[in-house]
This record gives C-alpha cells, sequence and structure tokens, in this order.
C-alpha cells in the first residue's frame, strides 16, 4: 500500500467522524432517546450501534494475522464505498450490536465513538502499509481485507449519520 492510499483511508475516517458529530450535534439530551416512530432508532441508539460496531469490528481486524499474500481488490474496495453509506437498501444489524440502552446519554456516546474512532485511525496509522495483508470475516460481506475493513467503517458512520438526520428531521430538530 501506498503512503497515499494510507493517508486516503484516514482521512474517509477522520471525514466520516466529524461528519457524524456533525449530525449529532444540537440534539437535546431530552430528544436524544426519542424515536421518530416505532420500530425506528432514536439518535442515542444510532450512536450506540455505531460505537459498538466500530469497537467490535476493529477488534476483529486488530486480532487478525499478518498474511504474507496481499489481497488487494480495488473494484471491492469502491463498491463497498457506494453500498455501505447508502440508506436506500435497509439493513438488520445483528443483535450483537444492536442498542441495548447502554449508554446514559449523548456525551458518554459522544466521548465513546470518538474514542473508538482515535484507535480505528491509530490502527490505520501504525498498521497502513498491512491493510492489504490483514483480513477478518464481516457476518454479511464474507472475508474483507484492513482497506476494505477501513472503508466499511468509515461508510458506515456515514450511513448511521444521515440517519441521525432523519430522525433530527422528523422531530423538528435544527
Amino acid at each position: 500500500m501506498t503512503p497515499q492510499e494510507a493517508s486516503d483511508f484516514i482521512e474517509s475516517l477522520q471525514k466520516s467522524r466529524e461528519e457524524l458529530l456533525a449530525a449529532a450535534a444540537n440534539v437535546p439530551e431530552a430528544q436524544a432517546n426519542t424515536k421518530p416512530e416505532s420500530g425506528r432508532w432514536s439518535v442515542l441508539e444510532c450512536l450506540e450501534h455505531v460505537t459498538i460496531s466500530e469497537e467490535k469490528l476493529l477488534a476483529r481486524l486488530e486480532a487478525a494475522p499478518r498474511l504474507e499474500q496481499l489481497t488487494v481488490d480495488k473494484r471491492k474496495e469502491a463498491d463497498l464505498a457506494i453500498r455501505i453509506p447508502n440508506r436506500r437498501t435497509r439493513a438488520e444489524a445483528p443483535e450483537a450490536v444492536r442498542p441495548t440502552g447502554q449508554m446514559a446519554g449523548l456525551a458518554e456516546a459522544l466521548q465513546r465513538f470518538s474514542a473508538a474512532r482515535s484507535r480505528t485511525i491509530q490502527f490505520a496509522e501504525t498498521r497502513g502499509a498491512d491493510l492489504y495483508r490483514v483480513s477478518a470475516q464481516h457476518f454479511r460481506f464474507g472475508t474483507l481485507n484492513g482497506a476494505e475493513w477501513m472503508v466499511l467503517l468509515a461508510g458506515h458512520t456515514c450511513r448511521h449519520a444521515e440517519q441521525i438526520r432523519e430522525v433530527k428531521d422528523a422531530l423538528g430538530i435544527s
């Protein structure tokens, strides 16, 4: 992996973090756990899901062994970059990453997400040259290399930033 490619992944992770934080801005704590309708998630639930997902997926990637062979699939990276943030296709979260109310409020959720994302960025910085030499299983997309995981994590964050904006619109929060 070139230094520019690693830098691009890091920039994508940073931008998606900024997008999520901006989406969650101005949400009154009193409305953070309000669902726009039955069967939909609140802003706090979206943040909890993104955070738990990031923590679990990064742990899986950190535990992945370094492979001797490179696995590069630029087409798959591009496909993930388009598919993951697209909210037109609904996706059911696995039980392990569904929100359960374990975060007390917005401040805790935002702090925990920021900490998880900082760890992901640190992983990309320190293992950037090896992103094509690590791989781990994803429940929906099968085996992904480290670069594909970075695309997935950034896109997943953008997906839920959009969901938070939808919730805010439905609740009349600007």
